[in-house]
């Protein structure tokens, strides 16, 4: 008798939902997630946002309240199997890498949070980014930013990209991470519309286009500049952490099989990213890629 004939119908049904995910985002991570580069005739920037001031801004240490961050990070550690993830100590390579992508991509109007509360700062910058237009910024982009002040991420972390500030928020010490963050202000950086192609993130399945665009960019970008190890690790986080983004788009459709279609996901995507990762040699030249 197999296991499967041991389990009750319910058990069973969640058991396939699971399965389905992770099926799914295996069949769609080659394509969806190809490494490819971001592209443009040239980027779209607001010149109000540059004041002078440093582009990558470090919190200060505040060992309780980073400590207390490290602990609420706990369920992301586990989701990514990566226990630097949502750890508030963000090593100076991370930083470097970063810095280096924005240079690079002569993005110079962003602003990089590594671990800093600076909600003043922020609101001042919603209200310059003059390449977002008004109606988005005082209605979605203060909502965001909102939340940004009222739920900080030095406490609750989540890395992330606030397009409406044009404000990069690390929380992880994971190279790959901080790359795909900095991917999507690239992204936002070429679009007329910036405040539009915000705001339809909040549509069913529209953020899974926005994220396949970052990643994708990223991974290129690890392809040519990274050390193997960060290649590698670049696979084994981005690719469960795209899959969060397609378990959560199937569970909004399917809210009954919301657990076990994300939790498939995920797993369809560690799966996916650890195979490809696995192919990456631990000496590269460069003229390999």
């Amino acid at each position: 008798m197999g296991a499967m004939d041991t389990m009750s119908p319910l058990s069973k049904r969640l058991v396939s939902a699971c399965l389905l995910a992770s099926a799914l985002v295996l069949l769609s991570g080659c394509q969806a997630l190809k490494p490819r580069s971001i592209t443009a005739n040239r980027w779209l920037l607001s010149e109000e946002l540059r004041d002078g001031s440093q582009q990558v801004q470090r919190g200060e240490k505040r060992p309780i309240i980073d400590g207390v961050g490290w602990v609420l990070g706990i369920p992301s550690k586990i989701i990514l199997w990566n226990r630097r993830i949502d750890n508030h100590n963000i090593s100076l390579r991370t930083e470097e890498v970063v810095n280096d992508y924005l240079v690079a991509n002569a993005l110079d109007t962003t602003r990089v949070r590594i671990n800093q509360y600076a909600p003043g700062d922020d609101w001042r910058r919603l209200v310059r980014n003059k390449r977002v237009a008004a109606p988005w910024r005082y209605t979605f982009g203060a909502v965001t930013t909102l939340y940004e002040t009222v739920l900080p991420g030095r406490l609750i972390g989540g890395d992330h990209y606030n397009p409406y500030t044009d404000t990069i928020h690390l929380y992880s010490d994971v190279p790959a991470i901080g790359l795909h963050e900095a991917a999507h202000a690239k992204d936002f950086a070429r679009r007329q519309y910036k405040g539009t192609y915000a705001a339809a993130y909040v549509l069913p399945f529209v953020p899974l286009v926005h994220e396949s665009i970052a990643t994708g960019d990223a991974l290129a970008y690890s392809e040519m500049n990274a050390t193997p190890a960060e290649h590698r690790e670049a696979y084994n986080v981005l690719y469960p952490a795209y899959g969060t983004y397609v378990g959560s788009a199937l569970g909004s459709g399917v809210p009954r099989w919301a657990n076990p279609l994300y939790y498939g996901s995920v797993i369809g995507g560690h799966i996916w990213g650890r195979s490809l990762s696995a192919q990456i040699p631990d000496t590269v030249t460069r003229s390999e890629f």
